[in-house]
């Protein structure tokens, strides 16, 4: 078993395995704009390999590029199957080769998820998970019902709920997540077991709502195109499904669940350093956030000061405006002019006001009856 890991890897994996595929090769396709992957397959028929690739009826701003791969590729003798329209999206992504190898990836054939965004790809010759995306490619070529078979191959929505689920809840010490966008309510809820449980889990990507007990960081550098679920150190998921209602229950993803200890342990070092990558970011982003305010603090300080050297009965009231301005210009820089200038404008706005008057008339009150005090 190995890992393919994105951007690092690029298509070289990709083109390695079309090239040396010598009687068939199976392909999934949801987006593709990878030309040298098409010469590749292209050539493949030319040597005497079937290919054939089924591609997804639509995707979102993309089907007139669908039909016009679709053409090519019968142009080129590739044996062509359009997914069915009974589920709302088909978004796996596979590759067989030969029958003996199977690709199962997270990411698209397209320069932006290659070459941009973090993803990866699991290839396997486990002779049962090659015969089940076999069983699942002819399924879907011939549009035909699906029924999983195996446990640790992962089809929306076949048997993505039941087997994410018991995945999930099994975890005893760690969960380290990549999803983009984790929205299921049952998902969530079983996360949220795992963690009142005592169990770490850390996620990048996001959540549909604010959670006290999950961990949640946003990517830095680069996007996310992978869904993938690291269990206690030992297991993973990899595959195309968010924990979302939507892609477990009503489009066609696929993934698949890996023991090998060798790509765990290449996905666990691969997290644990865009985990980093980001705390760092979010530490220097406080940083620069608290040298942001104190210098703030400065600009204001001194701002207020001239404002109550030159109106000094109206301090009081120009502590109140400066703390309206404040609040309402948050940790954007300030610069010193500006804040006199907007101060001065809203004092003399704010003391046509009949409250502001009176607040006046009590300020001075107080100046006169300290200044005959003798103390």
């Amino acid at each position: 078993m190995k890992l393919i890991i994105q951007p690092h890897d690029g298509i070289a994996p990709l083109l390695a395995a079309i090239k040396g595929a010598r009687k068939s090769i199976e392909i999934v396709i949801f987006r593709f704009d990878q030309k040298e992957i098409e010469t590749a397959l292209e050539a493949a028929v030319g040597r005497g390999v079937l290919v054939h690739a089924l591609i997804a009826n639509t995707n979102r701003g993309g089907e007139r590029n669908l039909r016009k791969l679709e053409s090519r590729f019968l142009h080129a003798g590739v044996t062509v199957a359009r997914s069915a329209d009974d589920l709302i999206r088909y978004h796996g992504k596979i590759l067989i080769v030969d029958r003996r190898v199977l690709y199962v990836l997270s990411f698209n054939f397209t320069h932006h998820d290659i070459d941009h965004r973090r993803g990866f790809g699991i290839v396997t010759k486990n002779a049962k998970s090659v015969q089940e995306a076999v069983k699942l490619f002819e399924a879907d070529a011939s549009r035909n019902t699906y029924s999983a078979g195996l446990d640790t191959f992962i089809v929306s929505p076949a048997n993505a709920r039941k087997q994410l689920a018991s995945f999930i809840s099994k975890a005893q010490k760690q969960l380290l997540i990549y999803d983009p966008k984790i929205a299921d309510t049952e998902m969530l809820e079983v996360l949220h077991d795992r963690a009142r449980a005592g169990v770490e889990v850390n996620i990048i990507g996001r959540l549909n709502r604010p959670s006290a007990v999950l961990t949640v960081r946003g990517p830095v550098q680069l996007q996310l195109h992978t869904r993938t679920i690291i269990r206690d150190r030992q297991q993973a998921f990899v595959g195309s499904q968010s924990l979302r209602q939507a892609e477990l229950d009503s489009r066609r993803e696929v993934g698949i669940i890996v023991h090998d200890a060798k790509v765990v342990g290449a996905l666990l070092k691969i997290f644990e350093s865009d985990w980093a990558l980001i705390e760092r970011a979010r530490s220097q982003a406080e940083e620069k956030e608290a040298e942001e305010t104190s210098r703030n603090k400065k600009v204001l300080k001194k701002a207020v000061k001239g404002l109550i050297k030159d109106l000094p009965p109206l301090a009081p009231i120009v502590k109140e405006v400066v703390k309206e301005v404040v609040e309402n210009a948050g940790n954007q820089g300030l610069d010193h002019k500006e804040v006199q200038q907007t101060v001065k404008e809203a004092v003399r706005e704010a003391v046509q006001k009949e409250e502001v008057q009176e607040a006046i008339k009590d300020a001075i009150k107080e100046v006169v009856r300290d200044s005959k005090d003798p103390d």
